[in-house]
């Protein structure tokens, strides 16, 4: 498996390719699925602020459409500086995340390469709607 490090580095990465020319605000997300492999995203905005798209749900919609159903971890990287607040995922992208992962499911969330902190999506949402 993949450590939490690299799962971090490629997120890091992902947010170099985020599309946000109204907020500057770029989010990118490494997803680790079970099988081992990593989907990567980034977040994609629109001059109809609505009609964008988180990083989290583009790598999750690039697993799901390549076949995977089971989660391991997701690191989060975003904010325009590494001065900002820790940037997890946003209520839907959660609520996105709980349709496939367990309350154990780790997110691992970045403002730089050295400092990150890791909760569980239980605890980033609570009493949440699942397949059940």
């Amino acid at each position: 498996m993949i450590s939490d490090r690299a799962l971090l580095d490629l997120a890091l990465q992902a947010r170099l390719q985020a599309y946000a020319p109204y907020s500057e605000f770029r989010v990118g997300a490494a997803l680790l699925a079970q099988s081992g492999r990593v989907y990567t995203g980034c977040n994609v905005e629109n001059a109809a602020y609505p009609a964008a798209i988180c990083a989290e749900r583009v790598a999750l919609g690039k697993a799901v459409s390549e076949g995977e159903r089971q989660f391991v971890a997701m690191a989060v990287a975003g904010g325009k500086t590494q001065a900002e607040p820790f940037v997890p995922p946003c209520g839907v992208c959660r609520q996105v995340l709980a349709e496939f992962c367990t309350p154990d499911f780790l997110v691992i969330t970045a403002r730089s390469a050295t400092d990150w902190q890791t909760l569980s999506l239980g605890e980033l949402l609570a009493h949440s709607f699942g397949p059940a």
